[in-house]
């Protein structure tokens, strides 16, 4: 099996491929959070919802809901 071009063209220009991945995964970002749904679900339950809350926990609140829910579960 033959190697793709563009893995080959990554490894020649590291740097390059380095910032175009970044730009273009910000750009992603960008348009998923833009459409104003993001949900944070932990065992198909909703422990978080820009919708009702109108803004994205900072990862402090994140972390802190997840391990609140993690141990919640272990009882």
């Amino acid at each position: 099996m033959e190697t793709p071009n563009i893995f080959t063209w990554a490894l020649e220009n590291k740097l390059y491929a380095g910032l175009m991945l970044f730009f273009i995964s910000n750009a992603i970002e960008g348009q998923l959070v833009s459409t104003g749904a993001f949900e944070i679900l932990y065992n198909d339950v909703p422990i978080w919802s820009k919708l009702e809350t109108g803004r994205i926990p900072s990862p402090s609140e994140m972390f802190q809901m997840i391990e609140n829910n993690v141990r919640y579960t272990q009882q």
